[in-house]
């Protein structure tokens, strides 16, 4: 996904003065020679033309950061100093990717560089606190040459996302696959959804603030169904469809119901599709595991640290957990209410859901060294072996139903 390395970045400069080309030095902590930027299109009307210089007041080296390649060749992407973004003014505001209550925010300008790079894919940097210097204008851009600069770098963002999804060349008429699908199968398909959720989180957060995000999300993500079905509601002026219906086509959280036009798939399963789109999941029918390690799940929230952020230890004990429980869900709650999903599939699930509950236990292994409260260590220890159980229950079924 991007290279974010705006924590990273010492110094740099960026020059705009020849159109159609946009060229750079920035230097990293850590890292004696610059990266070289020369990329072809031009930055937005503020940048465009001119020398941009900035700093950066507290630099931390960074090991990704450093494994850039030091030449970036490509083409630009959103290169400004006047995207407004919404700030902490508290700092620490979110957990686990949703925002704490009561968080204070206040709107900076911000310094946005990205850029798509033929060694690395996309970098990103974004911050509201460099020192910045701009010089006078060579030549300036015109609000038409602007929106064509900015539909220039939505499509380098669809060519990206393209290649991140790696979505499969549709079966050739008459070779599509019959019947069940085996566990390895599944397991290749789980893997593209993965992939698909992942593009679907960065677009999400790169388009989130813009007026036009639901179109622009759409397009990056090449779901052209979907654009055709807000052309469609913008030219009924919602009157064509029903809040229900508009759920089910623009989706949530990744999540939509109509075919992905380029292989014909329907990538709801896993994701938590099911729950959200017909199939009930009724509460008293919860399997015996599941319901098992959303208690798991639920203790975990109890113990891990708010402060923690992503990396720690506490966050990927609680995400792992979280992961197991909600995967669990998806595939073994609701039998006998229309929902059953393929063996394959659920045999490829409970299999990642091994790899989450061994991350989880590496996870509750380093809190434990480090904690020195008898109360912690024993919660911590009860949610270890509860983490064990779990995974023989999982152990079990998997060979029950091979």
């Amino acid at each position: 996904m991007a290279w974010r390395i705006d924590e990273a970045v010492a110094r740099g400069e960026i020059d705009n003065t020849a159109e159609g080309r946009t060229t750079g030095l920035i230097w990293l902590a850590g890292r004696a020679e610059p990266l070289k930027l020369l990329l072809v299109g031009d930055c937005w009307r503020d940048l465009a033309g001119t020398r941009l210089k900035f700093e950066n007041p507290s630099p931390v080296a960074c090991e990704e950061a450093n494994s850039l390649a030091s030449n970036q060749v490509g083409v630009v992407g959103d290169m400004t100093a006047s995207r407004k973004v919404r700030v902490s003014l508290d700092g620490g505001d979110r957990w686990n990717g949703l925002e704490r209550p009561n968080a204070r925010y206040e709107w900076r300008n911000t310094l946005s560089l990205e850029w798509f790079s033929e060694a690395n894919g996309r970098v990103v940097i974004e911050a509201a606190d460099f020192h910045m210097e701009i010089s006078h204008h060579e030549w300036q851009m015109d609000e038409d040459a602007e929106e064509a600069q900015k539909l220039a770098n939505l499509n380098a963002m669809r060519d990206f996302m393209a290649l991140v999804i790696g979505r499969r060349a549709p079966a050739a008429p008459g070779m599509e696959t019959t019947g069940e699908l085996d566990e390895y199968a599944w397991e290749e398909r789980l893997k593209e959804s993965d992939r698909l959720t992942d593009a679907y989180q960065e677009v999400l957060e790169k388009y989130m603030e813009d007026p036009d995000s639901e179109r622009k999300e759409a397009f990056a993500m090449g779901w052209d169904g979907l654009l055709d079905a807000l052309a469609e509601r913008e030219e009924a002026e919602l009157g064509g469809y029903a809040e229900e219906d508009a759920d089910h086509v623009f989706g949530v959280g990744g999540c939509f119901e109509d075919e992905d036009e380029e292989d014909g798939q329907d990538y709801g399963g896993e994701d938590g599709c099911h729950d959200d789109c017909g199939i009930p999941f009724d509460e008293d029918e919860s399997h015996p595991l599941q319901a098992r390690a959303q208690d798991v799940a639920r203790r975990a929230v109890d113990l891990a640290a708010q402060e923690a952020g992503p990396g720690s230890a506490s966050y990927r004990l609680l995400n792992n957990l979280l992961q197991v429980s909600g995967k669990l869900a998806g595939a073994l709650n609701g039998r006998g209410s229309g929902y059953e999903p393929e063996t394959g599939f659920v045999l490829a699930v409970l299999k990642r859901c091994l790899n989450w509950l061994n991350e989880a236990v590496g996870a509750c292994n380093e809190l434990l060294e480090t904690e020195t409260d008898p109360d912690q260590r024993a919660a911590y220890e009860r949610l270890r072996r509860s983490a064990f159980e779990i995974r023989d229950g999982i152990v079990e079924l998997r060979r029950e139903l091979k």
